[in-house]
């Protein structure tokens, strides 16, 4: 009996003795999770607590590290001064032309050649950037501006004006943009760069209608909306205080990508004699002008071409880039 009580002390002991050695490990678990800041609930003194990021703060730091939104931005940066400014890049009138340098190569101080009336092919590639990207540019905030509107009204209200605006759009929608252009464009007599911008927004606010209508109707339904209108907000104050900004974003991405779209679809009516017309400078007329002399001097094709895919390029680039740094669903 006397051993087996020392027997079960032994025990008792050694339980006590393991006990305290695990508070003690907890103990300093504790201290060094104290240490390390594993309570966010409970900063030290002193510190400030991280407000969350936006969405656009996370967008901002995720286009800033990424090097396809850097290069094209630099491009289109690059690309919209040649428009606005293209005397600092030529001092050459692109409406000057000489026959007898009709189809020369490239030579010093021309290094485009010229084309066949004799006009300088470096000078018309710089210039037709100004037709060109102001095309694209106000093509696409007119669609964007009524897309938004039409879509954001037919989204929220819903009804009647939803229908209306739905079924509108789809009539528009179902006209081919590039038809449509062919169609319309070859009754106007007058060819500015004003009249292809308008045809472009007549056919162009349908898609972006579209998105804009599904994005209110998904940010309508969200908990801050139902609270806000609890608290007595108005239906103005709904859509541009709440809804409006947390649905513009996929507006924003379709709206970047069409940008480049149109800046090639301006080209193609022009290279087709249904666009704009000389003397507008456009590389969309060059290029048309310079196709049947393509295998006797390409340069006079080769550069306008070059300038418009970078363009292009430039701007779908872009939109990618944006669309993957707005996009939840890809982080």
């Amino acid at each position: 009996m006397a051993g087996a009580g020392d027997e079960d002390e032994e025990m008792q002991s050694a339980v006590e003795s393991r006990t305290l050695d695990l508070g003690t490990m907890e103990g300093e678990t504790l201290i060094k999770a104290e240490r390390l800041g594993d309570h966010p609930e409970t900063p030290a003194a002193g510190e400030e607590r991280v407000a969350p990021r936006s969405l656009w703060q996370d967008a901002w730091r995720d286009l800033r590290r990424n090097p396809i939104f850097i290069i094209s931005g630099l491009l289109i940066v690059f690309l919209v001064i040649v428009a606005i400014w293209p005397g600092l890049f030529t001092s050459t009138n692109p409406l000057n032309c000489d026959l007898t340098k009709s189809q020369q190569g490239p030579t010093s101080g021309h290094p485009f050649g010229y084309d066949t009336q004799g006009c300088d092919v470096y000078a018309r590639t710089i210039y037709g950037a100004r037709a060109s990207i102001t095309v694209g540019v106000c093509a696409t905030a007119g669609s964007a501006l009524v897309g938004t509107l039409l879509g954001g009204l037919a989204g929220f209200f819903g009804g009647w004006s939803d229908s209306v605006i739905s079924r509108v759009a789809d009539i528009f929608f179902g006209i081919p943009i590039l038809l449509g252009g062919l169609v319309f464009l070859s009754v106007i007599t007058i060819r500015s760069i004003w009249i292809v911008v308008a045809f472009i927004v007549v056919l162009g606010w349908p898609q972006l209608a579209r998105i804009g209508r599904g994005a209110v109707i998904t940010a309508k339904q969200q908990d801050y909306v139902t609270a806000a209108r609890a608290l007595g907000a108005g239906s103005g104050r709904l859509m541009l205080r709440h809804i409006l900004p947390n649905a513009v974003a996929p507006i924003i991405v379709v709206a970047t990508i069409a940008l480049g779209t149109y800046i090639a679809l301006e080209a193609t009516l022009s290279y087709l004699g249904v666009g704009l017309k000389p003397p507008t400078v456009s590389w969309g007329i060059d290029i048309s002008a310079a196709s049947d002399s393509f295998s006797i001097a390409p340069h006079m094709l080769l550069f306008p071409a070059a300038a418009l895919s970078i363009t292009v390029l430039a701007f779908i680039m872009l939109g990618d880039a944006v669309r993957d740094a707005l996009d939840p669903k890809l982080r």
